[in-house]
C-alpha cells in the first residue's frame, strides 16, 4: 500500500512539474519520468503489457522527438 501510494504522489508530483517548467528539456524529461511512474503503476495493477507499452513508447519513443526538436 505504502509503494503505491509513493507511484502516485511521484506522478502526480513530475505530471505538475512538467506543466510548471518554463524551460522545455526539464518539462521533457519530467514528462517521461512521468510516463515511467505510470508504467510501472500499471505492472502493478497486473497489466504488463500496457506497463511496457507506456514506457517503451510513451517515455522512450515520443520523448525522443521532444528532445531533440528542443533548440
Amino acid at each position: 500500500m505504502t509503494l503505491q501510494i509513493v507511484l502516485l504522489c511521484g506522478l502526480v508530483a513530475f505530471s505538475a512539474a512538467a506543466v510548471l517548467f518554463r524551460d522545455l528539456l526539464r518539462a521533457a524529461i519530467s514528462l517521461a519520468v512521468a510516463s515511467l511512474f505510470l508504467g510501472i503503476i500499471f505492472f502493478r495493477m497486473k497489466a504488463p503489457y500496457v506497463g511496457a507499452f507506456e514506457i517503451s513508447v510513451v517515455a522512450g519513443l515520443i520523448t525522443v522527438p521532444f528532445i531533440v526538436t528542443i533548440p
